[in-house]
């Protein structure tokens, strides 16, 4: 018997402990947060080890006009004498329109970058900006013992943990009257590695042999909660709901992937971004993000995990249909859902239709 962590666990952990400012050993790589690193451990780092660098994304690095030696990363030389706030410029682009000139910057090339790859996405997990500051450890197995590090073995094929959706554990399921449908029912579902809680609102007692009425919907705190006239996520939801209320069945994803999957503090920062004149695709590409970091594999795992296989899908975004499709749902119609659209979020929603590829 053990009481070891596994490996989804043990990747839980990591990310917790990057969000506090605790940094953690991979693979032979000690691995720090830019966001949440301090100027302590920025000082003992650089007085310790002399082969210190920043790990950014490419979307970060083309803002920096730093040079992309790597597909998807760049890697820069730290200063032995970087302060702090050199760190977090680099990761943050909240002043960059302020400071646009934070070089000259020299890009590392050459070696493995696997170990760094990794670092990124963990990072991204954990709802943190994607740039960490890494050196090398000669024995990082202990290290992380003298340190009480989390150490991540990476030469047992980590990265397919990270591509890998953790499996969800149905926790609860319990009747919810709500104003459009009395006829409601709450079902929870949590990761097995401790993860972010996810949720299926169910109206009525759709039939498991017909295609049920759903929709996928992501957080949105601001939008859902708030009344936020920047996106129509809010409308989304209540119009959905309106909907499955009025056909008497249907069921609601609630899926918690606030931001396009960046986290609630990371939206905030690219709606800051936003109020400097970039559009949505920008602002997240100049915080280093992808247009779109939501993982839509949770939403058909929920849906089998209920027993349905085939849906009516309300959605603008072709997306979520191909990847319900190549993940055991079928997609039997698309429910256009058209609403909330203010003065406020036609740019939002322009870009939605031009980038995005969203059917508006």
């Amino acid at each position: 018997m053990s009481f070891s962590p596994n490996r989804s666990e043990l990747l839980n952990r990591a990310r917790a402990d990057l969000r506090a400012g605790v940094p953690i050993i991979l693979g032979s790589s000690l691995v720090f947060s830019a966001e949440t690193l301090t100027p302590d451990r920025l000082t003992s780092l650089q007085i310790s080890h002399s082969d210190v660098f920043l790990a950014i994304t490419r979307w970060r690095a083309k803002t920096l006009k730093a040079r992309v030696y790597d597909d998807s990363l760049a890697r820069i030389r730290m200063p032995t004498d970087a302060p702090i706030d050199w760190v977090h410029a680099l990761a943050d682009p909240a002043d960059d329109l302020d400071r646009p000139m934070k070089g000259p910057l020299e890009s590392l090339r050459g070696g493995n970058v696997d170990d760094v790859a990794i670092a990124l996405q963990i990072l991204k997990d954990a709802r943190l900006l994607p740039a960490a500051v890494m050196a090398t450890i000669v024995e990082p197995q202990s290290f992380a013992q003298q340190h009480s590090l989390t150490f991540l073995d990476t030469s047992a094929g980590l990265d397919g943990a990270l591509l890998t959706p953790t499996d969800l554990e149905a926790i609860v399921s319990a009747r919810l009257p709500l104003s459009v449908s009395e006829q409601g029912r709450l079902h929870v579902f949590r990761p097995e590695d401790g993860g972010e809680e996810h949720y299926a609102v169910e109206i009525g007692q759709p039939s498991r042999q017909q295609p049920v009425l759903t929709r996928l919907h992501s957080a949105c705190f601001t939008g859902d909660l708030l009344g936020s006239l920047k996106c129509d996520c809010g409308p989304q939801l209540r119009g959905a709901l309106a909907q499955m209320g009025a056909e008497a069945s249907g069921i609601l994803l609630y899926l918690n992937q606030e931001g396009r999957g960046i986290g609630l503090a990371n939206k905030m920062r690219a709606y800051s971004l936003q109020d400097q004149g970039f559009d949505t695709v920008e602002a997240n590409h100049r915080l280093g993000f992808e247009d779109d970091e939501r993982d839509f594999r949770i939403g058909s795992e929920i849906l089998k995990r209920l027993g349905f296989r085939s849906v009516r899908l309300m959605t603008n975004n072709p997306n979520k249909i191909e990847i319900m499709r190549s993940h055991g749902i079928e997609v039997e119609e698309r429910v256009p859902l058209r609403v909330g659209k203010t003065e406020h979020n036609a740019d939002y929603l322009r870009i939605k239709a031009t980038k995005s590829g969203h059917l508006l």
